[in-house]
């Protein structure tokens, strides 16, 4: 007889997460960049890797494995068939087919079954800067299917844009993007990077009750002269983080987790810096583990402004 599963038994005051998302050997994107700072929020996580390759993309050459849909309903089985199968959280990234991302929609109506109050975090990664990185058949499965069964959503413009068919050149724009979005399904959106006439904000809108006008709320960060990887994976899995433990503020929550983020830049920047590498020549892997204090009790620096 196999012991209790203590995460069950004796669950933790934040929860289970299940993540769905890929993994490198080398480097932190995808689950390498998600996982560790929920744990070190206090979080269970139990991790299903939708790639595992030996780095990320951007380099030269990578080569591994893709996990498809079938392969993931045989490890939902697995843990079905143990009890093991309750979470109070989803969470998912980077989806590379219609096939795959189908049979997350299945997981998802699974994991409700066991638990109704299943909250699922979805970041939509499918382009940035107006390039698609997924096929486009995507697009349409994000918007009629996903959107409407996520509780919190976190696009960057791009994908913001993709998912409400109308353009994004003003605060005006962004917020009444997260009203639309809020309108098919999730309560919590929030748009992680919005480049309104040179300056960078996040857009964070909740609303609390259907029907009611949300809280909107915008942060401005600083622009940094360098491409980072992970960035958006790290971005939302503190969203998850943080608005857990405050469910009824979602400002606090982004400003703890953009406070985090911008901590970890920063640090990544100096020390490729102090290494005499040119930071603007590559993209870069960011500092995860020597930012732990960071993420684990951020310094706020960043402020929400709330919008009247």
């Amino acid at each position: 007889m196999a012991p209790p599963i203590l995460s069950l038994a004796l669950p933790s005051e934040t929860g289970r997460v299940l993540s769905i998302q890929s993994h490198t050997v080398q480097g932190y994107v995808g689950n390498k960049s998600a996982v560790f700072p929920l744990q070190l929020l206090g979080y269970d996580v139990d991790p299903i890797n939708s790639v595992q390759f030996s780095n990320h993309t951007g380099y030269p050459t990578f080569k591994g494995q893709v996990l498809d849909g079938q392969q993931l309903w045989d490890l939902i089985e697995g843990l079905e068939g143990n009890d093991l199968l309750y979470y109070t959280h989803l969470l998912t990234g980077y989806i590379g087919s219609v096939s795959f991302l189908n049979t997350v929609l299945e997981v998802i109506s699974k994991l409700r079954s066991k638990n109704p109050e299943l909250t699922y975090v979805c970041d939509p990664v499918m382009g940035d800067d107006g390039k698609l990185y997924v096929p486009q058949e995507l697009v349409s499965v994000y918007r009629e299917k996903v959107v409407p069964v996520a509780s919190m959503l976190t696009p960057n413009q791009f994908e913001a844009e993709l998912l409400t068919g109308f353009r994004i050149q003003s605060e005006g724009d962004g917020r009444e993007a997260c009203k639309f979005l809020h309108a098919v399904g999730p309560s919590k959106v929030v748009i992680t990077s919005i480049n309104i006439d040179g300056i960078l904000l996040v857009i964070g809108s909740h609303q609390k009750e259907q029907g009611q006008p949300p809280k909107q709320f915008k942060i401005v960060i600083p622009k940094i002269p360098a491409y980072f990887t992970g960035t958006g994976d790290l971005m939302t899995a503190l969203l998850l983080g943080w608005s857990n433990k405050y469910p009824d503020n979602l400002e606090m929550a982004a400003e703890l987790a953009v406070s985090s983020l911008q901590a970890l830049l920063q640090r990544t920047l100096r020390d490729y810096t102090s290494a005499g590498h040119d930071p603007q020549s590559t993209s870069l892997e960011i500092r995860l583990i020597q930012s732990q204090d960071d993420i684990r009790s951020p310094q706020v620096k960043f402020k929400a402004e709330i919008y009247s």
